[in-house]
């Protein structure tokens, strides 16, 4: 790994292949696995994930929204992709990158088959989305009837798989609530079935569901924390390795007396004689103002450097009075051993946040 000379991302695809390699092997055979590169892959780089994870016969991608999934085609991204969130605005977008849109409403269904209809479409793949207890987006379970009518009037669309999303699964206080989603979904996926007379395929866990579920990971399962290396419990994620390696440099470094502020607002008064130093990396970068004041840390040299005052749009302020270092000398914000999960967990926040939040202004650089 390289020392940082100026704020990086490094990311190990070494380690991404453990981790789809780990996950992989909690599956059947004939299990299929759906990769969510949605959000710029969890904050790392959806193009180089992508591209990695074809390597690795991935057999599914997902993205939130059409241009996410646009931005793979034009990297060459061949692999089917699930839109999970689409808007009918996009629709003709979606078509013609043969993107694939979840359908969640009755609205939605509507406008996608008068699209497709317009456009001559044959069995355009749809997936259909039941809310099964997230409460979020889908279909209920008394709208079978509906959906299967609409899909019964049309040829332009055939439905490729039915799914849901667990709210708690990662959640052992959670157990029966998570087994009441399953069966709900199990009796949705059945009554389809009898009412439209498709088989079409079914998928629910995400990577807590994964681990937590086996019973439920019916034709295909979807990761996306899970391919980046958090397992959402202390035992999971001893067996995942993070993939991204958050690194940035001091750029100077001030000794201030008792009394003396630091940064906007003057947040921070030193209690004495203090050394400070400044790292470039701010809130426009991901570090949002909630990791100031003592919230938040970064590691330099292996000691905790609490981040001091208030974070600045490009710039955190930071106490190493305890700390033997100098300019220049590197800034670990998190990596494989100072988890992310660490650092959002000292703000009362999760490691979700901080690595997607990681802004596109920063370098990224790619380990194999």
């Amino acid at each position: 790994m390289s020392k940082a000379q100026e704020t990086i991302l490094e990311i190990d695809l070494s380690a991404l292949t453990h981790n789809f390699n780990y996950l992989k092997s909690k599956l059947q055979p004939q299990t299929k696995f759906l990769a969510v590169v949605k959000a710029f892959a969890y904050g790392s780089d959806s193009v180089a994930i992508a591209k990695h994870l074809e390597k690795l016969d991935i057999d599914y991608f997902a993205v939130a929204y059409v241009k996410e999934g646009v931005a793979l085609r034009d990297a060459g991204i061949k692999t089917p992709i699930l839109v999970l969130h689409p808007q009918s605005i996009n629709f003709k977008t979606l078509i013609e990158r043969c993107l694939e849109p979840s359908i969640y409403s009755a609205h939605v269904l509507d406008e996608f088959i008068k699209i497709t209809e317009t456009q001559a479409q044959k069995n355009y793949p749809i997936h259909i989305k039941f809310n099964t207890g997230l409460n979020r987006l889908g279909f209920e379970e008394n709208e079978i009837d509906t959906v299967v009518s609409k899909l019964k009037s049309t040829a332009s669309i055939k439905v490729k798989s039915l799914f849901s999303h667990l709210a708690a699964s990662e959640d052992a206080k959670e157990l029966d609530f998570t087994n009441l989603q399953i069966e709900k979904f199990k009796t949705i996926a059945k009554k389809f079935e009898d009412v439209s007379g498709q088989k079409p395929w079914l998928h629910l866990c995400n990577t807590s569901g994964i681990i937590n579920y086996p019973e439920a990971h019916f034709n295909m399962v979807r990761s996306g924390i899970g391919l980046y290396g958090f397992g959402n419990s202390v035992e999971e994620d001893k067996n995942l390795k993070p993939i991204a390696s958050l690194k940035s440099v001091i750029s100077q470094i001030h000794t201030i007396e008792k009394g003396e502020t630091v940064g906007y607002n003057r947040a921070y008064t030193s209690i004495g004689t203090e050394r400070t130093a400044t790292v470039p990396i701010g809130h426009a970068d991901g570090i949002n103002r909630i990791y100031g004041n003592g919230n938040g840390f970064v590691v330099i040299n292996g000691e905790k450097a609490p981040i001091i005052g208030n974070v600045c749009m490009d710039m955190i302020m930071v106490n190493i009075t305890n700390i033997d270092c100098v300019e220049g000398d590197e800034v670990i914000i998190f990596n494989s051993e100072y988890r992310a999960s660490n650092l959002s967990e000292s703000a009362k926040t999760i490691s979700y946040e901080i690595i997607t939040a990681v802004s596109q202004r920063v370098k990224r650089i790619f380990l194999p």
